[in-house]
């Protein structure tokens, strides 16, 4: 069974992306990992290069600044990543802010290896935990997404979705199946000028400059307090992430048993805590 990882990633350094986790989280089970280095500000290529594996393979991209709608460029440079794929049973797409915990690594392999002949099965769907303001909370609500699609065949019919949450093949939603494993996304946990300033950048690849002005804070730091709902987390986070949390160097605090819902939301989530369903849950795949 040959595996290829594969991602995306721009100006990681500027705004703190832990890509260097993210692609040793998932190297062990993978023969190469492709990833596709943006035009950057900073020193992202260097970054990328510290990582001690011949299995990485490097590619150059330019991102189009004027694919504004829908994120549109993020999907274009997933796809020049995976385009590069040859040969393989399966591809392993992870973002720049995402990371697999150690744990999970003999599941997802064993899955891949279950369904490697079942030309039925086109993807395997894993599960979310998104940390929030720092690594010790987790979003808990309706807000957050619970399930992606990050492997895939290497079959060229499938291609990255939208803005790259997920994958379609002939602009159909793919046969998955869902595995017990986690990705743990890490994306909103950063030092509050960090965040405030990625929050510019990622809502200018959606938006022109008037919306942003109009909806997006015009300060120098994130305010992490205005989330609605969080719990603590009990778990253990991957082995490759334990340098990154020890230079944590800022604070948030954050009751989790407050919860900032109006009434339907309040009820929404009142009935998945008891049941599991979510209701009116948008999801890019099919299960088989």
């Amino acid at each position: 069974m040959k595996v290829v990882g594969f991602s995306f990633i721009r100006n990681a350094v500027k705004f703190d992306y832990p890509i260097v986790e993210s692609i040793k989280s998932v190297l062990p089970i993978c023969d190469e990992f492709i990833i596709a280095l943006g035009n950057s500000d900073d020193n992202t290529e260097d970054l990328i290069k510290s990582i001690d594996s011949n299995k990485i393979r490097i590619i150059h991209t330019t991102w189009d600044d004027s694919l504004r709608k829908g994120g549109k460029v993020l999907a274009v440079e997933t796809n020049k990543a995976f385009n590069q794929i040859k040969d393989a049973n399966w591809a392993f797409y992870i973002q720049g802010d995402e990371v697999i915990h150690e744990k999970y690594l003999p599941i997802i392999k064993e899955s891949m290896e279950k369904w490697k002949d079942d030309e039925k099965v086109e993807g395997l769907l894993l599960n979310y935990t998104h940390f929030y303001g720092s690594y010790d909370f987790v979003g808990d609500s309706r807000r957050w997404y619970r399930r992606e699609i990050r492997i895939v065949r290497a079959d060229k019919n499938i291609s990255s979705y939208k803005d790259a949450q997920g994958f379609r093949k002939n602009e159909r939603k793919l046969n998955v199946k869902h595995i017990n494993a986690w990705v743990y996304h890490y994306g909103w946990v950063k030092p509050p000028f960090e965040q405030q300033e990625k929050q510019k950048y990622f809502n200018s690849l959606w938006h022109d400059e008037e919306w942003i002005k109009k909806n997006v804070k015009q300060t120098n730091q994130f305010d992490y307090s205005t989330i609605d709902s969080l719990s603590i987390f009990e778990g253990t986070h991957p082995k490759v992430m334990q340098e990154r949390i020890n230079k944590l160097n800022w604070k948030f605090d954050f009751d989790p048993t407050k919860k900032n819902f109006g009434l339907k939301t309040k009820l929404l989530h009142w009935v998945e805590k008891k049941s599991g369903w979510r209701i009116g849950e948008y999801k890019n795949y099919k299960i088989i």
